[in-house]
Parts: structure tokens; sequence; C-alpha cells
């Protein structure tokens, strides 16, 4: 059930870029832990795809086509100084998140589609956010994969910071499937890396002996959303399958996560993946969708305004058009799925759970929306 109510945060626009239009409807739902509201704080976005909030509450919000605001009270800033993206099929300016000493260091880390010979390929860069917000200073690029490709699809790519001044980059398989299975390939894998880009010495294979320096794990198709669950202390995967095999991985390093010789999905024309469901030394999937929901965006929520969720997965989707939660036990043990705001919003591409204990939301539209979701007070 919905209903409407009104509200009073707006962005303005600017006078260059996309119009971030007075928004005074804020809307109404149920969920299993009560009614919830869904404000709508920006749209106008072309394409987002990754947000960051900063210690001030303000937004860095990236959009596909190379693009990246400031969202700050009621304005809207560009910010200049970004290297030159491949903005094609489904590459561009990828995700992005804020160091959590930010107020210090005004560190920010990015991925983006890094054109160059041979096509273009996932990369990871890390930049200062000037003071003023409106550029990127001693932009750097720390990470990239080796093979360029022509292909628009399957860049990954989320960016997680764990602890010990680590992070995680998600990368597809660049719509090669073969390589997922390659360890001398970044594709279709997990990369671990020191924050400034330098390789772990407790990587599974930091030796480069049997597989790249910055692998942590191999065997993905394309993870679209990960997440650091610092209660559990692990890492948390989404990835699209095929037709259907869109899977959950909690992954482990050196382990093997099976694309493409298991999945739980078939090919588009409706044939055999593989050579099954399972199949030894592949890990099994903690929880996969089949139909497919095209998950992108995953965050585990730690906040107190919805403590019936908390320590749960939040999985955006894209086709249904959905939020997906997912009620893990304290073992991390995936118990059942809720499905909220399914066809209400358009393509759900990011879902972040910030300090201020609320749910943010990113649709992937061309009027591209900024969601903040909050427990209903009637």
């Amino acid at each position: 059930m919905r209903h409407l109510i009104f509200g009073v945060m707006v962005f303005l626009a600017v006078a260059i870029g996309p119009v971030f239009a007075p928004v005074f409807a804020n809307e109404q739902f149920e969920s299993e832990a009560g009614p919830i509201r869904v404000e709508t704080i920006a749209e106008g976005l072309s394409h987002p795809w990754g947000m960051a909030m900063l210690p001030d509450g303000s937004l860095l919000v990236t959009e596909r086509r190379g693009r990246l605001w400031h969202l700050s009270g009621k304005t809207s800033s560009e910010v200049t100084g970004l290297p030159q993206v491949a903005a094609f099929g489904q590459g561009g300016l990828l995700d992005i998140v804020a160091d959590e000493n930010f107020a210090a260091s005004r560190r920010i880390w990015f991925t983006y589609a890094e054109p160059g010979p041979g096509g273009a390929s996932t990369a990871l860069a890390t930049a200062i956010l000037s003071a003023d917000a409106k550029r990127l200073e001693n932009m750097n690029r720390i990470w990239t994969m080796s093979k360029k490709t022509s292909t628009g699809h399957h860049f990954g790519s989320r960016i997680v910071l764990a602890p010990q001044d680590k992070l995680f980059v998600t990368v597809g398989e660049r719509g090669n499937a073969r390589r997922a299975q390659d360890f001398s390939d970044s594709a279709g894998a997990v990369i671990r890396l020191n924050r400034d880009g330098s390789i772990p010495t407790d990587n599974p294979f930091a030796d480069g002996k049997k597989g790249l320096p910055e692998l942590w794990s191999k065997g993905h198709r394309n993870p679209q959303g990960a997440t650091w669950d610092a209660v559990r202390g692990k890492l948390w995967t989404v990835e699209h399958g095929a037709r259907g095999g869109d899977e959950i991985n909690a992954p482990e390093p050196g382990r093997n996560y099976g694309w493409p010789v298991i999945t739980y999905g078939t090919d588009y024309d409706g044939s055999k993946i593989g050579i099954g469901g399972k199949a030894q030394g592949y890990e099994q999937p903690l929880h996969y969708w089949d139909p497919s929901i095209a998950p992108s965006g995953l965050a585990v929520y730690s906040g107190d305004l919805f403590p019936e969720w908390k320590g749960d997965l939040l999985v955006g989707a894209l086709k249904y058009q959905m939020l997906v939660r997912l009620d893990l036990d304290d073992d991390g043990r995936i118990l059942g799925e809720e499905r909220l705001l399914e066809g209400e919003y358009g393509r759900i591409r990011d879902v972040r759970a910030f300090g201020d204990g609320a749910l943010w939301m990113l649709t992937d539209e061309a009027n591209g929306k900024v969601l903040r979701v909050t427990p209903a007070i009637e």
C-alpha cells in the first residue's frame, strides 16, 4: 500500500548539466518492518551508477556517461578533473567511495571504463576532492585490467573499503566467460589491493605463481554489488547470472566460484551452460535467484532506524525494479527474502546504508533519482 506525503527536501538546478527539479512528493509503503517512507531527494541524473556520502551529509554521485556531481543542501555542481572515460555499453564512470577519514584526507576512490588499445577495461583511480568540492586533484590511476577489449559488457565494478587499509574491487568477465577461469587474467574476479594500489603480501597468489598477485577470488560473471560486513568480518558480493543464476557470495581467498563451469542459470537461448549447478573444486553460492532479478548494488544494514533489518542484506534489482531484503541470522545464513517497491521507481542500480541510518538508492534511468528510505512516522 502506498500513500502520498508531502516533504520539503529539494535539490535545485545548476545552470549547466542535469536539472534537479524541486521534488515535493514522498511516498509511503508497507514492509515487514512496518510502513516505510521513500523520499525523492534529487532527480534529473543521467543513468547514475554510484554514490558516496561525505561527512557533511552531501553526496558525490557518478553518471555512467562520465560526469561526477556534488549534491549539497539545495545546490548541485559538477566535479571536474576526471580521467578520460570510455562511456559505451555498460561501461563508463562507475562506482565511488570516500575515505572513512575523509574530513582530514578528502580522498576518494572511483572505478571507470578506461579506454586504450583494444577497447576498454575496468580501472581504479584515487584522487583528492578540492576544498570547494568542484574538482579532483592529484588524480592517480592505481590499478587496471591488463587486457582491454571492445565489448561493452560486464565491467563489474564495486569498490569496498576494508580493514587494515585494504580495498576490494569487483570485475566482470567482460562478456567472455572463459576469462573467468583464467587465473592469469583479472577478468571475472574480486581484486584485493592496498589502498595505494600495491599488492597485499597476504593475498592468496601474492607470489604470482598460480595466479595474478591482485586476485582474491575467481569464477565470477559480473558482480555489480559488494559490501563489507563489519560485524561478521566478511565481504559480500552479488553478481548477475545469465538467464537465472544470480548469486550472493561471501568470497574467500583463492576460491573459485564456478562461472561458467557451474551455474544455476541457462543461456539466453535456453541452452545449458557448463556442467550443471555443482562440481568438485567450485564454491556454491549462498543464495541464488532463478529467474534472474538482475542484482546491482548491495548493502549490509547496520543503522538504528530499522532495528528489524539489522545485519540483513539489501539488494537492488534492475529487473522487476525493486529492493530485496535478505533476512540473515547472526552467523550470516540467509533465512528468507522480502521484496519491496517492485515497479515503483525504476531500475535500482545502487544501494547504500550510510551513517545516518537511512537506506539510500539510485535509479538507473535517463531521469535517474536519488532516493532515501526511512521508517514512516504516522
